[in-house]
């Protein structure tokens, strides 16, 4: 198994926020409000908003993909204030992820990774991908999920899941 396989994952993740974002702008429009008000929902006065979850979310994807691969991840503003504006920062992302192939992280386990916001401390790849980058960006989905779900957004566990690339059992 290549640390790669956690990148379309990720993908898989934050295309299926973008689904859930679509859901939220659904049940705006049954409840006759204005869907961007969501972008401003936390669900406790300590946490991020919707937006900074999602940027987040991002973020964290992009990071892991370049970092992993020794690539340098492109920059984003972080001033989406609308759910389209959300949807275009996930499409970019997404765009970014396909941009890679199992051959981009072929040394990406032992990889030596620097974090800028921990300064001294040096993480494998694979220390990066497992107790860092991952759990940081299921955090961020999760409450993203949370925040929509919290609001009266119909999501349920398999809109959180999303499809399954299960084989038959032929």
């Amino acid at each position: 198994m290549s640390l790669y396989d956690a990148i379309p994952q990720m993908k898989k993740m934050l295309l299926n926020l973008d689904k859930w974002i679509d859901k939220g702008v659904e049940h705006a429009k049954k409840k006759a409000f204005d869907p961007n008000v969501l972008v401003t929902i936390r669900l406790a006065p300590d946490m991020y908003p919707l937006v900074r979850q999602v940027q987040s979310a991002c973020d964290a994807a992009k990071f892991a993909a370049a970092r992993l691969s020794g690539k340098v991840a492109p920059k984003h503003e972080d001033k989406e204030q609308t759910v389209e504006e959300l949807h275009a920062r996930i499409h970019a992302v997404v765009a970014y992820l396909n941009e890679f192939g199992p051959a981009d992280f072929k040394n990406a386990e032992t990889q030596k990774i620097e974090l800028p916001f921990l300064e001294g401390v040096v993480l494998t790849g694979a220390q990066y991908l497992y107790e860092m980058a991952q759990p940081n960006f299921y955090f961020h989905v999760t409450t993203a999920y949370a925040i929509l779900r919290h609001n009266g957004v119909d999501l349920g566990k398999m809109d959180y899941i999303g499809g399954l690339s299960a084989m038959s059992k032929k």
